[in-house]
């Protein structure tokens, strides 16, 4: 099963820093994700940047396969001062 990696506030949301998820895409495992961690995840998954193996993917990505090995990281936006 794929494992999500989570950064900065996606882990302050989902309360861990990676976690194993099934699935066989990768709309499959973030939906499943959503629903692990809930509405505070949910909000910073829709404004986070995600890579699979450390590629950045852009555009319709929920039909992006997944496999077994992969690692998934949710990066959200970074804020400086």
């Amino acid at each position: 099963m794929p494992t999500v990696l989570l950064f900065a506030s996606a882990r302050e949301a989902a309360g861990q820093a990676a976690h194993v998820i099934p699935g066989s895409t990768l709309g499959e495992v973030l939906d499943e994700a959503r629903l692990r961690f809930g509405a505070d995840f949910a909000r910073v998954l829709a404004t986070s940047r995600v890579w699979i193996n450390g590629e950045i993917l852009h555009g319709d990505v929920r039909r992006t396969p997944c496999r077994a090995d992969d690692e998934i990281a949710v990066l959200p936006p970074i804020s400086g001062g």
